[in-house]
């Protein structure tokens, strides 16, 4: 869908590396979007996320492409066929390639940027944009995040991060909420709870409306994502996932 998961973090020191311990190549998940009509929750959506082996440029990279669309009963609603992709160096995470190819109801967008962290520049559809060191693209920014260490955090931290969207920078960051066990249709899952700041877009509202539940464990899977939107509600579950890199020791009790 649009993709919801707006946030990204800087990385621990000057060269913005962050190890990749949540993830491996050949992991795919697979959400249900589900909208509130008339006060009930209905599924109208899938988002699929996948992580393949690839190489850029003789680099070494994750090739990340998240797809997401409307189920065709409910493009009459608001049509969405949205599909990312970003291409992510194996040992630090930084983004070397971002792809958006987005039609959301009357919008379109196709966009591709290309980041050169040496002169710290993102060559984009319209021009080269000076931009901060550590910055990360929308879908390169979720699997960043998914190797943050929370532990030591307390509630109502901000983490910082640095996005760049439709040729700018942006300044934003994530408030830390503590955990919380949920249900899902696995059954119960520890998960690690956040708010991310959003931009203000085609779908979403601004600011700190949108409520994040990762898992608690290696994995740092999202579980979770609910969020108000332009008319109602919107919930995004978990609902397949294959090839985890660790165990899913976060589902306590499975139905």
């Amino acid at each position: 869908m649009a993709l919801p998961f707006l946030f990204a973090f800087k990385g621990d020191d000057s060269t913005c590396v962050i190890r990749n311990k949540s993830f491996v190549a050949g992991e795919n998940v697979t959400f249900y979007v589900f909208y509130t009509l008339a006060g009930v929750w209905v599924h109208a959506g899938n988002a699929n996320f996948t992580v393949a082996p690839s190489t850029l440029n003789n680099k070494s990279v994750y090739h990340i492409v998240a797809n997401g669309s409307t189920l065709p009963g409910y493009d009459w609603v608001y049509k969405i066929r949205d599909r990312y992709e970003t291409f992510i160096d194996t040992a630090t995470l930084q983004p070397y390639k971002f792809i958006r190819n987005v039609n959301e109801g009357n919008y379109k967008k196709f966009e591709t940027v290309t980041f050169n962290h040496s002169t710290n520049t993102a060559i984009t559809n319209n021009g080269v944009y000076k931009v901060p060191k550590c910055v990360q693209d929308v879908l390169s920014e979720v699997y960043l995040a998914r190797n943050l260490d929370f532990e030591g955090r307390k509630k109502g931290d901000l983490i910082p991060f640095d996005l760049f969207l439709d040729n700018e920078v942006y300044h934003m960051y994530v408030r830390y909420l503590g955990k919380e066990t949920i249900k899902s249709r696995y059954g119960k899952i520890r998960c690690i709870k956040f708010k991310p700041l959003l931009l203000k877009g085609s779908i979403f509202e601004g600011g700190e409306k949108m409520t994040v539940w990762v898992s608690d464990d290696g994995n740092r899977l999202p579980i979770r994502i609910e969020s108000p939107i332009s008319v109602g509600s919107v919930k995004v579950d978990m609902m397949m996932y294959r090839n985890l890199r660790h165990p899913f020791t976060a589902l306590i009790n499975v139905r």
